[in-house]
């Protein structure tokens, strides 16, 4: 079985991922070990199938996604992410998650549509830095401890826009 989600794809260790390349590799693995190809196999055989069937899914989900990727880049690198425990930013971080929460209070209380459109492209834009950050911090630096504190910011922004996402639901 291949030690990490990158070698079962045969794909670079890189947080910069070609995602056409992930999906193509994906598919070419999952379709040797699809569970159905292994019909008429014996019942050891079948598990294993599914077993890496299973395996090859769940390393496409995780490399996919790239928050999720980034957290794994980090966790192989050895790096605790504490995403229960370590609640420590920096402090322009701090202050801008009080701004958003102002905004999204804001929002909330005005109903504007514009106000909540002007917090989702603010959290487009903190995303679209921390995937350049930690291009650079994985990549280049191999700076995983830095890297995951920019995990955890990113969590945080993510939970940030459900918060947004809710609110804009109709109910």
């Amino acid at each position: 079985m291949a030690d990490d989600h990158f070698s079962l794809f045969d794909l670079p260790a890189r947080y910069d991922l070609d995602t056409d390349a992930l999906t193509a590799a994906w598919r070419d693995v999952a379709a040797r070990v699809h569970p159905d190809r292994f019909a008429t196999a014996s019942a050891a055989e079948r598990r294993v199938a599914m077993q890496w069937s299973s395996r090859a899914n769940e390393a496409y989900r995780t490399l996919r996604d790239p928050l999720t990727r980034a957290r794994y880049m980090c966790e192989q690198a050895g790096i605790d992410l504490q995403t229960e425990t370590n609640t420590a930013m920096s402090t322009g971080f701090l202050m801008q998650q009080m701004t958003w929460r102002e905004m999204l209070d804001d929002a909330r209380e005005s109903r504007d549509p514009a106000a909540y459109d002007e917090l989702n492209n603010e959290l487009e834009t903190a995303r679209t830095a921390l995937v350049r950050s930690l291009t650079d911090l994985i990549d280049n630096q191999r700076d995983f401890a830095r890297a995951a504190e920019q995990v955890r910011e990113w969590m945080f922004v993510e939970k940030m826009a459900q918060s947004l996402a809710h609110d804009r639901s109709p109910a």
